[in-house]
């Protein structure tokens, strides 16, 4: 396999691959909650819907328990955030802050572990793009050093984010990843972007591919004012021109608009959708990335289910068009998958009632009087 091309029809390929979630078990599920269990209708709201949701995922009525939650985060710096020659930037913090991240998560510290910690998942961090010498982190894990693919990122209002051949690069870099913790057991996957400046690349691919403009998707991302909303607002602008014009190529949006550590979770996302796997997806950044991966492979946003309504514009753009619900409305704005981490006892709460509630024999309850569907 070439690892520096990705063909168009190679990608197409990829994206017909991806399956539909199990239309049996949804119904299935639906009807557990409507007429089997010692429930009246539509008592849980819409942890209903997300029990469905995850039997349809895992092809099984009552769905499994998730035993294996793996959070996976692709580290990386962007160009777009380097303060221009008046010391302005479109973040609040400096770019070496993403290398501290780096070294916080991957060293246990931080809310994202105290997270994964009380909830029982697993976290993996993958440094694609971290604009800091790849032996800065020589005494970190293989699993963190191993996917570096550059130094940093192009100003993409100025110039492309990447080549062609690191964005594909990067594609495969999260397909491979995906793989490898599906292998060894994950039953839900949770990606995120851990870098500076992020947030200003998804801004531009979900103005791309909804066709807003750039004040529309700007954000006030690390907590910016407003003299910097404003350059962001227009390093946005700048960026969309060039890349509207690679719509038509994934890739190569990616590539001109994003950087290679939006590529790999780009490439995690549909090698998930492609192996049945679940994913729960919070923030600009991966929601961004579903965004592409949808335009990849139209079935994947069967297998997401959004964690937070994050109040960021664009976020909420994208919401809109990948028409998903998001489990909670606390309205995050911290990255490093803390809100994904914080809606994963949402699932398994759905996951415990659809399994584990009998009918109203088996609980030795009466039947109602009337049983009818809200």
């Amino acid at each position: 396999m070439d690892t520096t091309e990705l063909e168009k029809t190679e990608l197409e390929k990829i994206g017909e691959g991806v399956p539909r979630a199990d239309q049996t078990a949804r119904i299935e599920a639906e009807t557990r909650w409507a007429e089997q269990l010692a429930l009246p209708p539509r008592s849980l709201g819409r942890l209903e819907k997300t029990g469905t949701w995850l039997a349809g995922a895992q092809g099984v009525c009552p769905p499994r328990q998730i035993e294996r939650a793996r959070l996976v985060l692709f580290a990386g710096d962007h160009g777009v955030a380097e303060p221009d020659d008046q010391g302005r930037s479109v973040s609040a913090h400096a770019r070496s802050a993403t290398a501290a991240q780096v070294r916080q998560i991957s060293g246990g510290g931080g809310p994202t572990q105290a997270l994964a910690r009380v909830h029982g998942a697993g976290v993996r961090v993958v440094d694609v793009s971290v604009d800091c010498p790849v032996g800065d982190f020589a005494d970190l894990p293989a699993e963190v050093t191993a996917g570096r693919i550059r130094q940093g990122t192009g100003r993409i209002d100025r110039e492309p984010a990447c080549t062609r051949p690191e964005a594909v690069a990067g594609f495969r870099l999260g397909m491979a990843i995906a793989d490898a913790e599906i292998d060894a057991g994950a039953d839900l996957l949770l990606p995120g972007l851990l870098g500076v400046g992020h947030s200003t690349p998804a801004a531009v691919l979900i103005a791309a591919l909804t066709g807003t403009d750039a004040a529309s998707v700007t954000g006030r991302g690390s907590g910016i004012d407003d003299p910097a909303w404003v350059l962001k607002c227009a390093a946005i602008r700048d960026a969309l021109r060039p890349a509207r014009k690679s719509l038509a190529d994934q890739i190569d949006l990616l590539a001109t608009a994003a950087g290679p550590d939006f590529a790999a979770l780009t490439g995690f996302l549909v090698q998930a959708a492609t192996r049945k796997t679940p994913v729960l997806i919070d923030g600009p950044g991966a929601i961004s990335c579903a965004l592409l991966a949808q335009r990849i492979a139209f079935r994947a946003p069967e297998w997401f289910v959004i964690a937070d309504k994050c109040p960021d514009p664009g976020f909420r753009k994208a919401l809109d068009r990948l028409n998903l619900e998001p489990l909670l409305d606390f309205e995050v704005r911290l990255g490093g998958g803390c809100a994904a981490l914080m809606a994963l006892p949402v699932l398994r709460s759905a996951i415990a009632v659809l399994a584990e509630t009998g009918s109203y024999a088996d609980e030795g309850l009466p039947e109602p009087l009337v049983r009818s569907r809200l």
